[in-house]
């Protein structure tokens, strides 16, 4: 009976894994067959045409800037609360009930970011729409994915860690920066990863504080829009589900390319460490 349960759940656990692999590769499979006639080195590098056949040179550098400007403000914020609610911070009410806020702001719908950003951002702000009121709402939006997953990450550092730094002589500050950050860090970097992906999928929030211009931004103080939002558009104003595709293509290759990157980096910080 036991080894039936046994070779049972085995049996789920393989499916279930196999499920969500053969749909990844549908979904990508599907996009790719209906978008790679499109990928040239124009439709890259070349400008937006309204009339046809331009590129989607803008929209990238609008979406890289979004991605970078979002995770420069947010990751050393998300970071530094998640330090101080697990390392500083006593254990008790005050900090559930910023946890439950943390964990209750995931799951707010973006069009919400949206529409504040939109309200605070672009017009109390008057900062209008532009890169860098859509790169702010896009902070608040993955801030709790970074706090949350970065303070989980502490607490797997075990605490012989700490005791053991301590004892040589170090400060608090000193084991935080030297020992339990450096363990952490690979979590940390999952936690950025998910923002990537997070900030990449965004349509809503950013169509409300960003705007639509199909050009090169030339501040961040521009209005522009992202792939995702030009993706949206074409479907919308077109119905180019090949050309939708072909952008969706690129934003994988990016994606692929950004967490590629951070992987290596944890790897290089774990060899680092040892």
């Amino acid at each position: 009976m036991r080894k039936l349960k046994d070779h049972l759940y085995r049996g789920l656990l393989w499916g279930s894994a196999f499920l969500t692999v053969a749909v990844l590769i549908m979904i990508v499979g599907y996009i790719f067959l209906k978008g790679y006639r499109l990928i040239s080195f124009d439709f890259i590098f070349g400008n937006y045409s309204p009339a046809g056949g331009g590129g989607i040179w803008p929209m990238i550098i609008t979406t890289i800037y979004t991605i970078a400007i979002s995770l420069i403000i947010a990751t050393p914020i998300g970071i530094c609360a998640a330090v101080f609610m697990q390392e500083y911070a006593k254990q008790g009410r005050l900090v559930n009930i910023i946890r439950f806020a943390t964990e209750s702001l995931t799951g707010i719908p973006s069009i919400i970011y949206g529409l504040f950003g939109a309200v605070f951002f672009v017009t109390t702000l008057k900062m209008g729409m532009s890169i860098i009121a859509a790169s702010l709402t896009l902070t608040i939006i993955v801030l709790p994915v970074i706090i949350r997953t970065t303070e989980e990450s502490l607490k797997t550092v075990p605490n012989s860690y700490r005791e053991g730094s301590l004892a040589l002589g170090t400060t608090k500050l000193q084991t935080l920066y030297k020992v339990i950050l450096p363990s952490a860090m690979p979590g940390i970097l999952t936690g950025i990863i998910l923002s990537i992906g997070r900030i990449v999928g965004e349509s809503a929030a950013i169509f409300l504080t960003a705007g639509t211009v199909a050009a090169m931004p030339s501040t961040i103080f521009s209005s522009a829009r992202t792939l995702t939002v030009h993706s949206f558009l074409v479907t919308q104003e077109s119905g180019d589900i090949e050309l939708a595709s072909a952008i969706g293509i690129v934003l994988i290759i990016i994606i692929l390319a950004l967490n590629l990157t951070a992987m290596f980096i944890s790897k290089k910080l774990n060899k680092a460490d040892y």
